[in-house]
C-alpha cells in the first residue's frame, strides 16, 4: 500500500507542470476575472484584463515557435514560473510587463530604433540609407527648431534607460 502512495506521489511530481498549468493559468485567472467584473474598483480589472492580453501573446508565441520549444526541456517549468508571476496579484508582474514592454511599443507611436540595419537600395523607392540623410529628412519635413526639441527628448530619456521619445503629455500611469 505504501508503494502505491509513493508511486502516485511520484507521478504527481514529475507532471506538475501539466497538473498544475491549467489550474494556475486559466481556472485561478478566469475565477479571479469574474470577481473583478464584479467589483467597482478598476484596478483589478485592468490586472486580470493585462493579464489575459498577456496570456493570449504567450499562447502565440507557443504556437509559433511550438517546435522550436519542444526541444527546451525546461520550457514547461519556466512558462509556469513566468504565469505564477503574472497571476499573483502580489507581484502584479502582469501590470510591470504591460507598462515596460508592451505598453511602449504598441501604444507610443514615437520610438528610435537603435538597430539600425541599412535597406537594400532601391531604383524606384527613394527612403533614406543612412541615419544623415534621414536626420536631413527630418529637418526639411519638421525644421530645425522640432529636430533640437526631439533630440533633447532623446538625450533626456536616454539617461533614465529607455531609448523611447515620448511627448511632453506622455506619462505612465
Amino acid at each position: 500500500m505504501g508503494s502505491g502512495v509513493g508511486s502516485f506521489l511520484k507521478v504527481v511530481l514529475k507532471n506538475f507542470d501539466v497538473l498544475a498549468g491549467p489550474f494556475i493559468s486559466l481556472v485561478y485567472p478566469l475565477y479571479a476575472s469574474i470577481r473583478a467584473i464584479e467589483t467597482k474598483s478598476p484596478i483589478d480589472d485592468q490586472q486580470w484584463l493585462t493579464y489575459w492580453v498577456l496570456y493570449s501573446l504567450v499562447t502565440l508565441f507557443e504556437l509559433t515557435f511550438n517546435k522550436l520549444l519542444e526541444w527546451i526541456p525546461l520550457w514547461p517549468y519556466a512558462k509556469l514560473i513566468l504565469t505564477c508571476w503574472l497571476v499573483i496579484p502580489y507581484f502584479s508582474g502582469a501590470a510591470y510587463v504591460y507598462e515596460h514592454f508592451v505598453r511602449p511599443v504598441l501604444v507610443n507611436p514615437q520610438t528610435i530604433n537603435i538597430w539600425y540595419v541599412p535597406r537594400k537600395k532601391d531604383l524606384f523607392n527613394k527612403q533614406p540609407d543612412d541615419i544623415l540623410t534621414a536626420a536631413e529628412k527630418y529637418i526639411e519635413e519638421h525644421g530645425t527648431q522640432q529636430f533640437e526639441s526631439l533630440i533633447h527628448r532623446a538625450h533626456k530619456s536616454g539617461t533614465s534607460g529607455s531609448f523611447t521619445v515620448f511627448d511632453e503629455d506622455y506619462h505612465y500611469s
